[in-house]
């Protein structure tokens, strides 16, 4: 037994120093700049920018999520209809932009929805104002749309295993027991794939919340968030480095919370089905 115990610990012994090494040794230097200073904590709450920056960034992460989740799960359901050569192949195109960095996805969301962009271009011969069209990027809303590029593949490779196991003869036998074929969805389809879809949602609400590359890139310090927010108090205009080390604690302790939520809702629908 103490044998085996020791297996285990050599095994897992990579993980953990790595984990040690690239979390807890950051996050406690980190940590350890607002508890010397005292008040660092106050001085961000106390920021008239704080409330702002939270509300904007709840409202991007809600708007950018909650789309994503129902275009990504309508992406799911379709490929897990086709033939597996097919939805091996879709798959790989549709997980392309995983691999873009956010510059990359600014830069070409700016070519095609800006002031100049093809998208634009096109719309303003339909007597759409290039102008306010364009703004409309460089908002909220925006930045929303711009970050379901890369948040609807997570959602799609997070839910096709779970369609492409899913029993589609459950959908039949409720059809011909005399529902619809949206109320067989919603009473037999749903339920199942629930707690993965809620899994997926945190998973992308974190993602979203405390992401700042393609924000940045996309709308510089013009949208008032709580990671450009960060970036500007660690900046070369940034002095208040405590109050910057606050703010960044409070960002993983936002988006930490959102994973847990999501992993503790799949490990007790496990746990119930395991009991069951």
């Amino acid at each position: 037994m103490l044998q085996c115990r020791g297996q285990l610990l050599g095994l897992a012994a990579p993980g953990i120093i790595l984990f040690v090494f690239f979390f807890f040794v950051p996050l406690f230097a980190v940590s350890w700049e607002p508890i010397a200073s005292a008040g660092a904590f106050q001085r961000v709450l106390a920021n008239p920018l704080f409330i702002g920056g939270l509300a904007n960034s709840a409202y991007l992460t809600l708007l950018s999520a909650s789309g994503s989740l129902v275009v990504g799960l309508l992406v799911a359901m379709h490929l897990s209809r086709l033939p597996e050569r097919s939805r091996t192949i879709l798959a790989f195109f549709i997980a392309l932009p995983l691999t873009f960095s956010g510059l990359i996805i600014a830069y070409g969301f700016i070519l095609a929805y800006g002031r100049a962009g093809f998208v634009t271009q096109v719309l303003s011969y339909l007597g759409t104002d290039p102008a306010t069209f364009a703004q409309l990027l460089f908002s909220p809303t925006g930045l929303a749309f711009t970050c379901s590029y890369y948040l609807i593949p997570r959602v799609v490779m997070l839910l096709l295993p779970v369609l492409v196991n899913f029993d589609w003869s459950q959908i039949t036998a409720g059809e011909s027991l005399g529902a619809s074929r949206r109320e067989a969805i919603l009473h037999i389809l749903i339920p199942q794939i629930l707690p993965t879809a809620f899994s997926a949602f945190c998973l992308i609400a974190a993602v979203v919340f405390g992401a700042y590359g393609t924000a940045l890139a996309l709308v510089g310090t013009q949208v008032n968030i709580l990671p450009l927010q960060l970036y500007s108090m660690i900046s070369e205009s940034g002095t208040d480095f405590p109050a910057a080390a606050a703010l960044a604690l409070i960002l993983t302790a936002i988006c930490s919370s959102m994973m847990a939520v999501g992993e503790m809702v799949v490990a007790g629908r496990e746990k119930r089905h395991a009991g069951a």
